[in-house]
């Protein structure tokens, strides 16, 4: 491939402004955090996960339907972040103006349009990611960008954590500084070099068909995606694990700063070894992720009958090892499907692999129903044996 040193400092740049957006605009924990000083209520709240997570991946069928008929793609990239820098614009001008259930609304609809904007560049970024970066640096460029960002991450988080100004100050400031952030990673993309690709698709075919068609006889596809629905027990779990925790940490919203750092030291540390190790083998990644996350969960469960929930460092340190074991997960299965995948077909692998992802996660929203029923602590082990399983599957997988 030609205009590999240009396009890979592309890459990085735009990834790392892209995931650096990410972190400061994180529903689990910033969103949260922010609809809960407005006064939204738990209804907002718990929306905010489900929107941000099956909103990016419901829509990416109908995304690559189109794609696969544009030679130039790295337009779409850009045309997603915009649209991510204007709904997180709005969230700024929302937590301005608005309070209690009309603030909760207004995010919420914003996070929804904030996914389908990310469904596309998403859908787009694989796809490109695979014309212009050459796979022996794939994982490089996607590791590198996650530790960078997660550096940037970390300082958002020290600043919450020693109170340098008012916590809604800061959030907003984070809020306002992401929505610059994709406004500068849609210019620095636009400067990326690609090929126009040559059309081959039949624009009279069904792109259900077709997409489909590759999940009946990629046998490689439907392991992954059976690997890759068992771990999204990694992306699910923090929340639980927060509800578990007893008041005696000081509550979730007092930590705040302590778990952003711990969220983001995790991808800090971890990004460039899991994308150096997944250029060697994503299974081996996914295996040791799924198998890890299990035993941390089983653990965490353990610790809440002792008095380990009590101290302040206890419960950033379990979402340190979760968060590791998820940034595994994100970067190998982002690389996997690029790998199994030819170029005519990159966008149609991402699209259903992505779409049966997200109507899994929404389902995922009746692991809060089990937690009532049950016991949170039985919630929790059903995602360890989740984690386990899909560890133990990936084995199987090729490398």
């Amino acid at each position: 491939m030609p205009n590999q040193p240009h396009n890979r400092l592309i890459h990085v740049i735009s990834l790392t402004l892209n995931r650096l957006g990410d972190g400061l605009v994180d529903p689990k924990l910033v969103l949260a955090w922010l609809l809960t000083s407005l006064g939204a209520g738990a209804f907002w709240i718990g929306l905010l996960v489900p929107l941000r997570e099956a909103g990016a991946l419901l829509p990416q069928l109908f995304t690559a339907s189109r794609l696969r008929f544009v030679p130039v793609r790295k337009w779409w990239w850009v045309f997603g972040a915009m649209v991510q820098a204007v709904a997180v614009a709005g969230m700024v001008l929302t937590a301005l103006t608005l309070t209690g259930a009309a603030a909760g609304a207004a995010i919420a609809t914003l996070v929804a349009i904030f996914a389908v904007a990310r469904s596309i560049s998403s859908v787009s970024y694989k796809d490109v990611l695979g014309k212009t970066v050459e796979k022996s640096s794939r994982g490089v460029v996607s590791g590198t960008a996650a530790s960078i960002a997660s550096a940037g991450i970390l300082v958002f988080g020290l600043v919450l954590l020693f109170g340098i100004a008012e916590r809604t100050v800061i959030v907003i400031s984070a809020l306002s500084i992401a929505s610059i952030m994709w406004i500068f990673a849609a210019i620095t993309f636009a400067r990326l070099i690609e090929e126009p690709s040559v059309i081959t698709a039949d624009k009279q075919s069904s792109a259900m068909r077709l997409y489909l068609g590759y999940l009946r006889h990629d046998r490689e596809l439907q392991k992954f995606l059976l690997v890759r629905g068992l771990l999204v027990a990694t992306a699910v779990t923090p929340p639980f694990l927060l509800l578990l925790a007893n008041n005696s940490t000081g509550g979730f919203f007092a930590q705040l700063g302590a778990l952003v750092i711990a969220s983001s030291f995790a991808g800090f540390v971890s990004g460039y070894i899991w994308g150096k190790l997944s250029d060697y083998s994503t299974a081996l990644v996914l295996a040791l992720t799924g198998i890890a996350t299990s035993i941390t969960l089983i653990g965490a469960v353990a610790a809440a009958s002792t008095n380990l929930y009590s101290t302040i460092w206890f419960l950033p340190f379990i979402l340190f090892l979760i968060m590791t074991m998820y940034q595994g997960v994100r970067i190998a299965r982002n690389i996997h499907i690029v790998n199994i995948a030819g170029e005519d077909t990159r966008a149609g692998y991402t699209a259903v692999s992505n779409t049966i992802i997200g109507v899994l996660l929404l389902f995922t929203g009746l692991l809060g129903l089990v937690a009532e029923l049950t016991s949170i602590a039985t919630t929790l082990l059903i995602l360890a044996g989740m984690s386990l399983a899909g560890g133990l599957l990936a084995f199987r997988l090729k490398t």
